[in-house]
């Protein structure tokens, strides 16, 4: 099978080796698509995720889908050629914060794709069963793949303390942003603001249902959504970027009382922060840990919305062309939204 490794900044390199079999409880499944995150751009890009560096070489890749090869013993359900999306999480379901529910924050946790965990930019993957979930009639292999990141942006929505007729405003409309605007809307927010500096980004996140979107190149973003909302601000800022600025404006467009959630991951190993605009304000900042049951919701929402949120979904590139669609991703080229791997 070929494997596609990382091996240095901005430099991968396909190599080739022989598949593991299933063990048990295990399910051999083909990888057909694995969509780019913005943590694997930062490994591409910056040789670290935040304050974690890279650690070479290491195979990304944690948005897959796939079909089931072969089962392992005490594999009982799947069958060859079963259509999955693919989990890259495994918990240990021990620890004092699995018992808790929050498995996202699991002490001993295996994120395929983190660290020496290799993830699913490579053909052949062996995994536990309860790392499947059934794809169902209508979504595409390569839509399907919006799985994981719409998890992620439903669960931000977890801080966000929604009510109905409140506004709010995103930071950068990448595939999390966009689909955090969808998601806002989905839960009736009345009005919804969208910053990002790339044309077609936020031309994604009007399709989305954003009410207004703000070119920060051009605008100071906080002073224009304070001015559309008579100084007040708005209940909850979801920064979905977390770069040039966003968690500064963050702090200052939110309302008294109000919500910021930061669910981009910031270059810095120390972010600054407006810390006394959230003082003033009682605005308590939420950080997002990746998702946490929020799989089986966002399935039933691609299924449900596929004409909807399909669309995120812009390029498709063979694995032998990975380094081209890192690089052309890193610099919004093409009018690029999600850009997702073809692997089979």
């Amino acid at each position: 099978m070929r494997i596609a490794q990382l091996i240095a900044h901005h430099r991968f390199l396909i190599t080739e080796a022989a598949p593991a079999d299933p063990g048990p409880g295990e399910i051999q499944v083909r990888v057909h698509f694995c969509g780019i995150c913005g943590s694997d751009l930062h490994n591409f890009a910056e040789g670290s995720v935040g304050d974690t560096p890279s650690v070479f070489p290491m195979v990304l890749g944690h948005e897959p889908t796939g079909t089931v090869l072969q089962t392992g013993p005490g594999v009982s359900g799947w069958q060859p050629g079963d259509r999955a999306f693919l989990e890259p999480a495994i918990y240990c379901y021990h620890c004092p914060m699995c018992r808790s529910g929050r498995h996202n924050l699991c002490d001993n946790i295996r994120f395929l794709s983190a660290g020496p965990e290799p993830g699913y930019f490579r053909d052949i993957v062996s995994i536990p069963e309860h790392c499947l979930v059934p794809i169902p009639d209508g979504v595409g292999l390569a839509e399907g793949t919006l799985f994981e990141p719409l998890a992620v942006a439903l669960h931000s929505l977890q801080f966000a303390d929604l009510t109905p007729g409140v506004s709010a405003a995103v930071f950068g409309c990448g595939p999390i942003g966009s689909l955090t605007v969808a998601v806002l809307k989905m839960h009736g927010v009345r009005r919804v603001y969208a910053v990002d500096p790339v044309p077609h980004r936020r031309e994604l996140a009007l399709a989305m249902g954003a009410d207004v979107v703000i070119d920060p190149t051009q605008t100071d973003p906080s002073k224009e959504i304070l001015a559309a909302t008579n100084k007040r601000g708005v209940e909850t800022v979801l920064d979905c970027v977390t770069h040039g600025g966003s968690l500064d404006h963050a702090c200052i467009a939110v309302a008294k009382g109000g919500r910021v959630v930061a669910t981009g991951i910031p270059s810095e190993a120390r972010p600054m922060i407006h810390f006394h605009e959230l003082r003033r304000k009682e605005a308590p900042l939420y950080n997002v840990r990746r998702s946490n049951n929020e799989t089986h919701l966002a399935v039933e929402l691609l299924a449900e919305r596929s004409a909807l949120l399909g669309p995120v979904v812009t390029h498709r590139t063979p694995m032998a062309s990975i380094e081209r669609a890192f690089s052309d991703l890193e610099t919004y080229k093409d009018g690029v939204g999600k850009s997702v791997i073809q692997l089979a």
